[in-house]
């Protein structure tokens, strides 16, 4: 039996409607938690019409119920959710997942390893009706926007790097210390459901902290089952790139095209150094190419700005009818 005096882990669900999709992940939950953890479950309401009240009102231990008085979206019935929570540990968990037996340790075995640096944890995530990945970490595309990326590695590099760091991970399967998503202060409630789970990885790298995927973990995931998910993407998308966007340009640059460009510019000056408009630009090419610095120069970010600036130009277009 848990104990409800001092959970290890606090799971925090948000839930609005899609009531047999949310049984099947609670049932799926109870099946695969380790039987000696202390656990809570926080299920948030966030005014569903299709019987999920109801069927809350006869859960008990170890479930906890909050009821939202409108909708109020992901993020915000997250922060509402984890603000009751007792544990040391948060995992928050969509109400669309399918959870798998072991899904929980090899995420708190990266959590753990990381100690003072960890940050956020994802894992893997199969299309619940395909069985293919959907989700193996969050990358940058082709435009420098968010997308899942959908490449596990082999046996080998499994068995020898069990977790590795990302860009950023989904919402739907994360882990973080409690301690750490109060310092981060949780999710934006500025995003309606998308891009708050990027945000809160953005926040994190920024303050030092490790994201990382846990590989050997694995659940399915009924994706974007929730009523509503996709009305806002692009208003969300472009606030995202808005806040970030230094930053963005800055990973974006670690691709095959910028380290060329970072190369030539390295490489022309070296032959008349004092031809060279800034000295300290060279240096931060050799850096960059050395890995010692993700700190690209000018010459590789200036084609990764002119793309984003593009995307903003379609987004203030699109937004200004």
């Amino acid at each position: 039996m848990w104990s409800l005096r001092r959970p290890l882990l606090s799971v925090v669900t948000p839930l609005y409607n899609c009531l047999a999709l949310t049984q099947a992940m609670v049932e799926s939950l109870l099946a695969t938690l380790p039987p000696r953890i202390g656990c809570e479950v926080i299920l948030v309401d966030d005014c569903s019409t299709d019987g999920t009240r109801e069927w809350l009102s006869g859960l008990g231990e170890p479930f906890r119920v909050v009821l939202n008085e409108r909708n109020l979206g992901f993020g915000a019935a997250t922060n509402r959710g984890a603000a009751q929570a007792r544990g040391e540990v948060l995992a928050l968990l969509n109400n669309d997942l399918v959870l798998r037996p072991g899904w929980l340790a090899p995420m708190l075995f990266a959590l753990r390893s990381l100690g003072s640096r960890a940050g956020v944890v994802g894992n893997v995530q199969l299309n619940a009706a395909t069985g293919e990945v959907d989700h193996a970490g969050i990358a940058l595309d082709e435009k420098c926007k968010p997308a899942h990326e959908r490449r596990i590695p082999g046996p080998l590099s499994l068995a020898l790097r069990p977790y590795r760091e990302v860009f950023a991970l989904t919402g739907a399967c994360l882990l973080l210390r409690a301690r750490t998503w109060r310092r981060l202060g949780g999710f934006d409630e500025g995003y309606f459901n998308g891009c708050e789970d990027v945000d809160l990885c953005m926040r994190a790298r920024e303050a030092g902290l490790r994201n990382v995927i846990a590989y050997r973990s694995r659940v399915l995931h009924h994706v974007s089952a929730s009523p509503g998910r996709k009305l806002r993407d692009e208003q969300n998308t472009m606030r995202l790139v808005l806040r970030w966007r230094d930053e963005f340009a800055k990973f974006a640059c670690r691709d095959r095209a910028s380290w060329e460009l970072a190369w030539d510019y390295f490489w022309a000056s070296v032959p008349e150094p004092r031809d060279t408009p800034d000295p300290r630009e060279v240096l931060t090419a050799a850096l960059f190419l050395l890995r010692l610095s993700g700190e690209p120069p000018v010459a590789s970010l200036e084609p990764k700005d002119a793309i984003i600036e593009l995307e903003l130009a379609r987004w203030r277009e699109m937004f200004s009818h």
